[in-house]
């Protein structure tokens, strides 16, 4: 067995697993059942003056099929008292020991207010706090959450506030609703953040009824933004995460969250620059129990590259990932069509003359399109519509022509 545990900011955990603060995590009856079923830690849905919620809540984002491949919520901080959650958090903290609880919290901008909720939160014995910067819909209008989040001078200062009124290690938890992430990243570290957490959710529409004209989800008829996560935004949030790991300016540890379904998506985030994952809708969608395939995968996975520590594999490719200035310009593919796979659909075809590069052509009386490589310019999309697994590869070929960037032609 690989050693799958972490430590995140001076927060252990048995795995890097954690459940992101959310419904999921709302009570202790939710986040104990969590535990049992083998994750290894949670941050507590976000805690602070109680508010009332709405009804409806969720939207989803339904795909070829896919059901919630995106989740849209309108839902706010927590709607139970501030003393019932603190009671549930000692609760569980001293059943799971070994289990990071980490206590989501947000309150208006003011010392005394922090200073108040965070020493309230250090005699739960939790194991930290997590500062919500996020939130896009509700609370920013409060003038909390992403509106925080959003101007970096606030986020230092707020983060100061915190760091010192607490011994706890303090997480400071991005938007995405920014034009760089990488400046509240900075400024959250200024503050004196000991870790960051990113992605929340994005700010988002989720659709309109045809035949009603009400937003999706509506409250009495009327809509409202929301928060956008799921599976559909994996490739924003890694983007994020890669992109304050390579910052200098950052230089605190990461903990990744945005539609993390399965141990490969955790893979990827922890190759980017991640020490921990953080998932809400994917168990939300299916239950407590996917942290089994999600530790058992991450094992095998480790075991098969000799790794013996999760804790090799972040960042492991950070050093791949770079500028478009750097990338070689000499570098070349073409697609080349596996003719015993090839079922005859012509997608790539269809795909390459209305949305390509005009390098695919039909033969009479032959099933299988040709490409004349040497028109092909590798952009890939023919492999991405091919229905048929492998049927079409994107093979390196020779060009002779020595390796240039665009940043060492200027």
């Amino acid at each position: 067995m690989a050693d799958l545990s972490v430590n995140f900011a001076g927060i252990k955990s048995p795995n890097p697993f954690w459940l992101a603060s959310g419904p999921l995590t709302n009570t202790g009856y939710q986040v104990a059942k969590a535990f049992d079923e083998g994750w290894g830690g949670a941050v507590w849905k976000t805690v602070g003056e109680p508010v009332v919620n709405v009804s409806s809540r969720l939207g989803g984002l339904d795909y070829g099929g896919r059901r919630m491949m995106g989740l849209n919520n309108i839902e706010l901080i927590s709607d139970r008292s501030l003393e019932d959650n603190l009671r549930e958090i000692a609760q569980v903290k001293r059943r799971f020991p070994d289990q990071a609880v980490v206590v989501s919290v947000m309150v208006e901008s003011r010392p005394e207010a922090w200073a108040d909720v965070l020493h309230q939160i250090e005699d739960t014995g939790a194991d930290g706090v997590e500062m919500n910067f996020g939130c896009p819909h509700g609370m920013s209008e409060r003038g909390m959450g992403s509106i925080i989040g959003q101007v970096p001078d606030y986020t230092c200062q707020i983060t100061g506030y915190a760091k010192s009124f607490t011994k706890l290690p303090v997480i400071v938890k991005l938007t995405p609703n920014v034009t760089d992430i990488r400046n509240p990243a900075r400024s959250a570290v200024l503050g004196g953040a000991d870790a960051l957490s990113l992605i929340n959710t994005i700010n988002s529409v989720m659709g309109i009824d045809l035949d009603t004209w009400r937003p999706l989800p509506h409250v009495d008829g009327r809509g409202s933004h929301g928060g956008y996560c799921g599976p559909a935004v994996k490739p924003i949030a890694l983007h994020m995460v890669s992109s304050i790991a390579q910052d200098e300016g950052v230089g605190v540890p990461i903990s990744g969250i945005g539609g993390i379904e399965t141990w490969r998506d955790a893979v990827e985030f922890l190759l980017l620059g991640a020490s921990t994952v953080q998932v809400c809708t994917a168990a939300m969608h299916y239950g407590f129990r996917i942290v089994r395939e999600m530790t058992d995968g991450l094992n095998d996975y480790l075991n098969a590259r000799g790794m013996a520590r999760v804790g090799e594999l972040t960042g492991g490719a950070l050093n791949r990932l770079g500028d478009w200035n750097d990338l070689n310009l000499s570098y070349q593919v073409v697609a080349r069509i596996d003719q015993q796979k090839c079922v005859g659909c012509n997608l790539c075809y269809i795909a390459c003359d209305d949305g390509g590069h005009q390098c695919i052509d039909l033969i009479p009386g032959q099933k299988v399109p040709l490409v004349r490589e040497a028109d092909c310019v590798g952009c890939n999309l023919c492999s991405l519509v091919c229905p048929v697994p492998g049927c079409i590869d994107m093979v390196p070929i020779e060009t002779g022509r020595p390796a240039k960037t665009w940043r060492g032609l200027a």
